[in-house]
């Protein structure tokens, strides 16, 4: 903790309030405001801009840079070198494995990848038009009542298992909402494969016939989870922590970060960005929509451009755009004309003076649903995949958060602006 202090001064009164500054080991400092109610006096931030609701050793933005670390590895080498299993257990246990750790890691995922024959039922009861996140929400929570030797948040061992079977069994249930909606018999897990060809496999493998990953497929597939498995404290993650705060079952935890993630403020990004380039349709079409983007008086957005956070470039969008020439090499599609579409749109925005100001770079979305859908992957996938990515930050900020010595209760403050103290009056005296 830092030895500075900031003094609250309130005009009038004269009276004052000290307050101690932390630091953290980059970023900003932050001001410890946790004596402030027993003072009288809230701080007001909605949507937390400006609030930091916990300490964390898990990931690092820097939005000004464009920097993004997982325990302090970039991203840059983490997507270049490492692979998703790998990456998840760094963000679980703040070090990356030694190749016997990796291994131990990876056989004990494998022993998980199988969920409860029961479960199948489950699915059943779903349409068969029910949207992937809507499944995704329900069977992940009811693993609850399936393994209830992993539910209890306080028992570290049951911490570990819960962690898991989650990151075994959730791709098993993403692929398996798909397999549902389209009427296709489910697939079960092989365990030879690796993570992203598993995912394949049981996304697109029927029993008539032997399947194989495309390996360069698989190696996207498995940036894509890298580079969304975290993303420090946002809706969702911030929603599984304050689940778990209650003690809330792990399973439960998850779901509500499933749920807040299937927002199309958070999570459908991608999905957005090639719904927007299909309705732009042709290059030539680029300037009228740019000129649109431009009007406040227009609600139209230009998907895939800016983001909350980060007000340089998205270090992920580099990586998704190389990743989204090699798909596309690999498939021949070159000549896509989505993609040059957004190649197109990209170099005009970059160009362009309004963009350059505001730094409405592209962002990771702008690329990934090209790549998924190049690979035949559905729209309707798109939150789901980005869901099962998110499931390896989710359970390691659920179990620092359980872990930590600050651990209590989310219980936000308001500022109240209601009516003030009312005697009721009785219905016939009403006017």
């Amino acid at each position: 903790m830092s030895t500075q202090k900031v003094k609250i001064t309130f005009s009038g009164s004269g009276r004052q309030i000290d307050l101690p500054v932390i630091e953290g080991t980059l970023g900003p400092e932050a001001i410890d405001t946790r004596s402030l109610s027993s003072q009288g006096v809230l701080t007001y931030d909605p949507g937390f801009l400006s609030t930091a609701s916990c300490a964390s050793n898990i990931t690092f933005i820097d939005g000004d840079a464009g920097l993004l670390y997982y325990r302090g590895y970039p991203i840059e080498q983490l997507a270049e070198h490492s692979d998703f299993l790998e990456v998840a257990y760094l963000l679980s246990f703040g070090e990356l494995p030694t190749s016997e750790q990796k291994a131990a890691f990876v056989e004990k995922i494998g022993h998980q990848t199988m969920v409860h024959d029961q479960m199948a039922n489950f699915f059943h009861g779903f349409r068969r038009d029910a949207h992937p996140m809507a499944v995704m929400v329900g069977v992940v929570g009811a693993m609850s009542a399936f393994y209830r030797h992993s539910a209890d948040p306080f028992d570290p061992a049951q911490r570990e298992s819960a962690a898991l079977r989650l990151l075994a069994k959730v791709p098993t249930i993403a692929a398996w909402s798909y397999k549902y909606n389209i009427g296709e018999p489910f697939m079960y897990p092989q365990n030879r494969f690796s993570y992203s060809e598993n995912f394949l496999h049981m996304m697109f493998a029927t029993p008539c016939e032997d399947y194989q990953p495309n390996p360069i497929l698989a190696r996207a597939l498995d940036r894509i989870f890298i580079l969304h498995a975290d993303h420090e404290q946002n809706a969702s993650s911030s929603t599984v922590r304050v689940a778990g705060s209650s003690g809330a079952n792990p399973f439960a935890c998850i779901a509500a970060g499933i749920a807040c993630l299937w927002g199309p403020l958070h999570g459908g990004a991608n999905e957005a960005t090639l719904k927007m380039l299909e309705q732009i349709g042709d290059a030539s079409r680029i300037g009228e929509f740019i000129k649109r983007a431009k009007d406040k008086a227009d609600s139209f957005r230009l998907m895939g451009f800016g983001h909350r956070v980060y007000k340089n470039m998205d270090p992920r969008a580099a990586i998704m755009r190389q990743t989204c020439h090699e798909v596309l090499n690999e498939l021949g599609l070159n000549d896509d004309p989505l993609f040059n579409l957004a190649l197109e749109l990209e170099k005009i925005a970059l160009e362009d003076e309004y963009f350059i100001d505001k730094k409405l770079y592209p962002n990771v979305d702008f690329y990934s649903g090209i790549v998924m859908r190049a690979m035949g992957i559905p729209n309707s996938m798109f939150t789901a995949i980005f869901a099962l990515a998110r499931t390896a930050g989710w359970v390691a900020q659920w179990k620092e958060m359980i872990a930590s010595p600050e651990h209590r209760i989310a219980r936000p403050r308001q500022l109240y602006t209601g009516a003030t103290r009312r005697d009721f009056v009785t219905i016939d005296r009403r006017h």
